[in-house]
């Protein structure tokens, strides 16, 4: 890879990327272009505006941005692709084997790592699953990949014994008139219970790898988190979760039962709940 001139002038850009084609032999994708040349997306923003302005003022024709492509289009695009080189494509595997970037997937899934649940997604709901059977196989292949490579290294962050502290943890000097203590002799992070959904948050979080979660984002709206979590033959599912100091107080939130997955709370006092509750309480207390 190229080390990036953040200096470059506008003609030595263009003639690097006319120099990254010719080597090519053809126009390349803007990756490819970063990465032989070392240009930046804020150094063509700054000069040109688009990539495909780019292209355009050194007279180069640029990849379709999927501007009339419809998400269908797109993830059948993608498809085809992946179909081609049995295996999730990188950006780079992509683009050398398609007329259209990844930009307009980045725009409407949100990144290219997104894709590949986007297209099972996508594909279940229009019933083409005995189509893109292989397509999908390796779909759930990768995710399991990944999410596998995630738990290890969750599970690697963790300290040997949760009453030891990493021996890189600093030591602050003592405040003068306050209180000290001794070492914490209690298993959880959290040392006294819960009194608030903020301590349950807490307390979940430092629980949730041991308890099969991992968490993927957290959200100030309903439902507030989305995990993926670790079920029956070492696969992984992603579920909503609602965080309660009582299960009950779903109730008094109005929350709808259709909008998540399960409860996560300190106390569940909700004995008809028809979702799954996950009690914080009666876990530690195990």
């Amino acid at each position: 890879m190229t080390r990036r001139n953040t200096n470059m002038t506008k003609q030595q850009m263009i003639t690097a990327i006319k120099e990254c084609a010719e080597n090519l032999g053809r126009v390349p994708s803007q990756t490819e272009a970063m990465k032989m040349k070392g240009l930046t997306v804020p150094m063509i923003r700054r000069n040109f505006g688009t990539y495909n302005q780019f292209l355009g003022v050194c007279k180069m024709e640029g990849r379709k941005q999927g501007q009339k492509y419809g998400t269908e289009q797109l993830l059948l695009e993608w498809a085809r692709v992946t179909r081609k080189l049995k295996k999730i494509p990188s950006v780079v595997a992509y683009e050398q084997l398609s007329d259209c970037s990844e930009t307009p997937f980045s725009i409407r899934f949100g990144s290219w790592k997104r894709v590949p649940q986007a297209f099972k997604q996508y594909a279940e709901r229009k019933g083409w699953m005995k189509d893109w059977q292989d397509v999908l196989a390796l779909v759930d292949k990768h995710t399991q990949e990944e999410m596998d490579t995630i738990w290890m290294l969750e599970k690697a962050r963790k300290p040997a014994s949760a009453t030891e502290p990493p021996k890189s943890l600093k030591e602050a000097p003592l405040i003068l008139g306050r209180p000290v203590y001794g070492p914490v002799m209690c298993e959880y992070p959290l040392v006294f219970g819960p009194t608030n959904e903020q301590g349950v948050i807490y307390l979940f979080g430092s629980l949730s790898v041991d308890m099969g979660f991992i968490v993927i984002r957290l959200q100030g709206a309903f439902p507030d988190c989305e995990a993926m979590r670790r079920v029956v033959g070492g696969k992984w599912q992603p579920v909503l979760i609602e965080f309660e100091y009582e299960s009950r107080n779903f109730l008094k939130h109005h929350h709808d039962v259709k909008g998540c997955d399960l409860i996560v709370c300190w106390e569940h006092n909700w004995p008809e709940c028809p979702l799954e509750v996950v009690e914080l309480r009666a876990l530690v207390g195990r």
